[in-house]
């Protein structure tokens, strides 16, 4: 096991940031650290780094503790957002400057130094950038530059804080892509912080949700994205249309809605939430239909349906433009639901409550137990 979190608590005054984190990473693997700000991400990652401390519970790789260790001695490549490059040192040193700095005894000589920077120039694809500065490069640039000092020491553990916030989309994209080649090519353990779920799914082998300090979910991208563990996760994942409704020998149930393609859920009889995504949404006319469509709006290849409920419940639906033509404003219609999620309700006296696929409070060996 390359890291193992237990129970990691941190506060600010009265603030609780952390509260009880338990975490196991894999040696090689790529875990996301996903949710939103004041989650606890980036304080999670400081404390991994050793730029902050917890007050309590432990930090262990390689069954070492960490928290008896200083940060300068704790082999882990720190990325930040805004790249933390030096500006009068040009890109060869930049990389360089976390050898140079190491204590004597580890300091590699001068000649080491040198093919190492060269190796890593040509591995990130910027030996052509050697000798510029970072004023000369653009943003993209720079954050190879940044990961090329953050792995040039050799970390055991690589650790990316909101790697690419700063860049526009479309460098975002190429960079992910980019990234995950180097990751796969180092054999580096890496975990990464970000708010973007696209950015999440597309690189981690495993993906941590994160709430209010505390682990909603773990899993594997798809898994989390098919079968989120708690209402938070749902609407965080994008499961913006919230319906009641009722279960019945686990199938959902509520009038003008078709849920038969929903799966059966082991949960007991009485008030639920379907939580939908929009695109999961099919209007379908109906004369006695309890929705009605009150706008309409085109994105191209979408069209975004606007839909009122009787009791005031309002929600949108997307479906492909070309295949929405029999859809007018004013229409009555049912709604049949392709795919979404369902929980007890929870002021049902009976609703037992939400549990994530792995509890934030599991023991260690069920979160082993649930790695790749």
């Amino acid at each position: 096991m390359a890291l193992v979190i237990e129970n990691l608590t941190r506060r600010f005054g009265a603030t609780e940031v952390l509260r009880g984190i338990d975490l196991a990473v894999a040696d090689r693997e790529l875990v996301a650290l996903l949710g939103p700000s004041g989650s606890g991400k980036t304080t999670l990652l400081k404390i991994i780094a050793g730029l902050d401390w917890p007050n309590a519970g432990s930090l262990t790789v390689a069954d070492e503790d960490w928290l008896a260790r200083r940060p300068q001695t704790r082999e882990t490549g720190f990325v930040f957002q805004h790249y933390a490059l030096f500006p009068h040192m040009r890109v060869r040193d930049n990389i360089a400057f976390g050898l140079t700095v190491q204590p004597r005894p580890r300091r590699p000589d001068a000649a080491a130094i040198t093919a190492r920077v060269n190796e890593l120039l040509q591995f990130l694809q910027i030996e052509t950038l050697a000798d510029r500065y970072p004023a000369e490069l653009s943003g993209g640039q720079r954050q190879r530059v940044a990961l090329g000092r953050a792995l040039a020491t050799s970390p055991r553990i690589l650790l990316l804080d909101e790697p690419f916030g700063a860049l526009d989309a479309q460098v975002r994209r190429d960079l992910r892509r980019w990234l995950r080649h180097v990751h796969e090519a180092s054999g580096t353990t890496t975990i990464f912080v970000t708010h973007d779920q696209e950015e999440a799914f597309e690189l981690a082998d495993r993906v941590v949700v994160m709430g209010a300090g505390r682990i909603e979910q773990i899993g594997r991208p798809d898994e989390i994205y098919d079968h989120p563990a708690s209402p938070f996760v749902a609407r965080f994942l994008g499961h913006t249309v919230e319906l009641p409704v009722t279960l019945q020998a686990g199938r959902v149930q509520a009038r003008g809605l078709d849920a038969t393609a929903l799966p059966r859920r082991a949960l007991p009889d009485g008030p639920a939430r379907l939580f939908l995504r929009a695109s999961d949404i099919t209007p379908v006319p109906a004369e006695d239909g309890r929705y009605r469509i009150t706008d309409l709006a085109s994105t191209g290849a979408l069209l975004r349906v606007r839909l009122t409920e009787s009791a005031g419940v309002e929600m949108d639906a997307e479906v492909p433009r070309r295949t929405a033509t029999a859809l007018a404003v004013g229409q009555a219609v049912h709604l049949r639901v392709q795919a979404g999620c369902v929980f007890v309700d929870p002021r049902s006296a009976t609703a037992p409550p939400a549990r994530p696929t792995v509890p934030a409070d599991a023991p260690l060996s069920e979160l082993k137990e649930s790695l790749p």
